[in-house]
């Protein structure tokens, strides 16, 4: 039995899927998730390479090819979204409770139709879904999400032009600090630095390895190190281009290679 990932659901949730058939990539499948029956999109074969980095993703089983009619009942759901959403804003808005809703979704058959909300606060919404099950005579999944998921689900394009990377390729968003940004040297003006969801951007962390691996191997700012041409105390570091600007014992300001240093005499304390 063949094994795929498979990405399904508004929330683009990855699994690692059993299948009695062959597939490829970019084929829209009728899949079986704990949630029900979802439109899927194959993204891989979970071959010998991939399958230790997809042990950890939730199971299922790939039912079928979409076919027309799926794809047709898919459509006729997708299109009842916008009035879901208004009459569901509308209850919520009715129960006084606080919060906000980000969007709704139904799964292909209809046994469940899921909230995605936001809320400072913990919500007893025991009444709400009583309510909303009354109304659509389905099970009713309430999502509270963050500002990175409410942009995962919302978001359309970054700064860099592209689909925001938590919509498009990103299956789990590890965080991301103000440390990164500064070892990377961005710009810490908060508008250029934050994502559409406010937070700090996720592909400060892209490179971080890269950097951090970078910085390890070089003294940074406020050591004392001896060089070629004597004893100096670096006053800036360029990662990248692997130099370090110093002052030397005349006073002198030179930009000089990473690999001119003979001996770190005491690392600066970092910031």
């Amino acid at each position: 039995m063949s094994k795929y990932v498979v990405r399904c659901g508004l929330n683009r949730t990855l699994y690692a899927m059993n299948a009695r058939s062959e597939h490829r990539r970019g084929d829209v499948v009728i899949a079986r998730t704990n949630r029900g029956f979802e439109r899927g999109e194959v993204l891989s074969e979970v071959s010998e390479p991939v399958s230790a980095n997809v042990a950890d993703l939730p199971g299922g089983s790939i039912q079928r090819l979409a076919s027309e009619e799926d794809l047709r009942e898919l459509n006729r759901l997708a299109s009842m979204s916008d009035k879901d959403f208004e009459d569901c804003s509308a209850m919520i808005a009715q129960s006084g409770l606080p919060m906000r809703l980000i969007d709704v979704e139904r799964v292909l058959g209809g046994e469940i139709l899921t909230l995605y909300y936001t809320s400072e606060d913990r919500v007893d919404f025991r009444e709400l879904v009583k309510a909303l099950a009354g109304k659509y005579h389905t099970r009713i999944e309430m999502r509270q999400v963050g500002s990175r998921d409410e942009a995962k689900l919302l978001a359309d394009y970054g700064d860099c032009g592209k689909p925001v990377c938590c919509n498009t390729h990103l299956s789990a968003m590890p965080p991301v600090t103000m440390r990164m940004a500064k070892l990377q040297k961005a710009t810490l003006d908060p508008n250029k630095i934050s994502g559409r969801c406010g937070r700090l951007k996720c592909c400060l962390r892209y490179e971080n390895d890269h950097y951090e691996e970078l910085a390890a191997k070089m003294p940074n700012a406020g050591s004392d190190i001896v060089t070629r041409e004597g004893r100096a105390k670096v006053l800036n570091v360029e990662l990248l281009a692997g130099q370090l600007l110093v002052a030397t014992e005349d006073n002198r300001r030179i930009l000089i290679s990473a690999d001119d240093v003979v001996t770190v005499l005491k690392r600066g304390v970092e910031h």
